[in-house]
């Protein structure tokens, strides 16, 4: 797996982004791009949604509580503890994020307990 971080220097200062490259079982590369930082909770889902970009195409994941829990034994389930959670590992999260997407496309992807 490839993983490159691009550094941007802009009016607000330095912005981080990452790209994923991962090779699917068909060789095809595909690549997913995380410049967007924003995340939100959704409480209906218990998971933390956030948006990945292949080429101009976006896709939505969402990482289910159960999922940060794993990563964060002590988390409890109010969304600013979930979304806190979220933001400490979210490079992690991104790589795992970027296997599942490696699975196959579609147009959501769930991060569950057993992809972390």
């Amino acid at each position: 797996m490839f993983i490159a971080v691009h550094l941007h220097v802009g009016v607000y200062g330095l912005r981080r982004s990452a790209a994923w490259s991962s090779a699917s079982i068909a060789g095809d590369n595909m690549t997913i791009n995380f410049p967007n930082r924003s995340r939100s909770y959704d409480a209906t889902r218990r998971a933390v949604h956030f948006w990945g970009y292949d080429r101009s195409m976006e896709s939505s994941f969402f990482i289910m509580a159960d999922a940060l829990k794993q990563m964060e034994p002590n988390l409890r389930s109010d969304a600013t503890d979930i979304l806190r959670a979220f933001d400490v590992n979210r490079e992690r999260i991104y790589s795992i994020a970027a296997k599942v997407y490696a699975r196959g496309r579609r147009g959501t992807y769930d991060l569950n307990v057993g992809d972390v």
